[in-house]
């Protein structure tokens, strides 16, 4: 994924004195036929020295020839699929090969290669506070590819070193600013809120590496835990809280059924209860609804006052 509007955690890097652009660059096969050519053509002036019939001539032909073809066989270079060449003349920054093949450039220059290939860094599990400030335990996967070699080769000392640390740094920025839980309705939270905290991360990193010519294609937690110290503590009040959402659902039924049964009983006209009587089916039916463990039946053989 592309950069986005800036994060607010952002780093305010400087802005990078060189872009990548392409290098001057021509079909390196055939200048590589040229150099074995000239080559070949060396061995007949070395044939007139052999038998000491050569005259001044072919000893400074084969001089300029082997020159020719030094600078030839110099100036191809091989760039692979899904790797660059950085090209600098003199130090400075002329161009960028990224065409795959035998290439021919000019063989005064250095090249220093770059791979654009896809690649991954896993954080480290570090362990950070969060927004509530209870400790736990994060790590995360980035998913990150050079977009712009010159970048990534002059504007860090290296690239993937920095990729690295600002990973990290985003991790530890993103835990902090999340709580692990939500509190209330509608808060974003580092274990709900799945997708969202997922975008934040990969935006965060993204401004991060930016200035190093790095693209993020993702970035997905894949370690989430709270500390081992708070772990047994917090797993009791998460037990709690799904026990007393348990119990809300419940009661909620039994006061639905409860509220179905009287009705059906008035509609029909089976038996008139006079409020006291209601009140005890109201409790009685609650408790059989609401309780933990199995009911005992009592069967009432006499009038329903006694």
């Amino acid at each position: 994924m592309t950069p986005q509007a800036a994060s607010p955690f952002a780093l305010d890097m400087p802005a990078p004195e060189v872009r990548e652009r392409p290098a001057a660059a021509l079909a390196g096969l055939p200048m590589l036929v040229l150099a074995i050519a000239l080559s070949l053509a060396i061995g007949y002036p070395i044939y007139l020295l052999v038998i000491g019939t050569a005259p001044a001539w072919p000893i400074v032909l084969m001089t300029m020839l082997s020159l020719v073809a030094g600078l030839l066989y110099a100036g191809l270079t091989v760039v692979a699929p899904r790797e660059a060449r950085v090209i600098q003349f003199l130090g400075a920054y002329t161009g960028t090969v990224r065409e795959p093949g035998l290439r021919f450039v000019n063989p005064f220059t250095t090249r220093r290669k770059v791979s654009t290939r896809i690649r991954n860094h896993e954080t480290t599990v570090s362990k950070v506070n969060d927004a509530d400030g209870n400790p736990i335990e994060i790590a995360a996967v980035v998913v990150w590819q050079v977009e712009d070699t010159a970048r990534a080769v002059f504007e860090v000392d290296d690239f993937v070193q920095f990729v690295t640390v600002q990973a990290e740094t985003a991790v530890r920025q993103i835990a902090t600013s999340y709580p692990y839980d939500a509190r209330q309705e509608g808060q974003l939270s580092l274990r709900d809120s799945a997708d969202e905290i997922t975008e934040k991360l990969s935006q965060e990193v993204a401004n991060r590496v930016a200035a190093a010519g790095v693209k993020i294609v993702e970035s997905r937690i894949t370690h989430l835990a709270y500390a081992k110290e708070i772990a047994q503590a917090m797993l009791q009040r998460q037990q709690a809280g799904a026990v007393v959402a348990a119990r809300q659902l419940i009661v909620e039924g039994a006061v639905g059924m409860v509220e179905m049964a009287l009705e059906r009983l008035q509609e029909r006209g089976v038996v008139e209860l006079d409020d006291e009587r209601r009140a005890a089916m109201v409790s009685n039916l609650l408790v059989v609804l609401c309780g933990t463990q199995a009911t005992q039946p009592v069967v009432n053989t006499g009038t329903l006052y006694s």
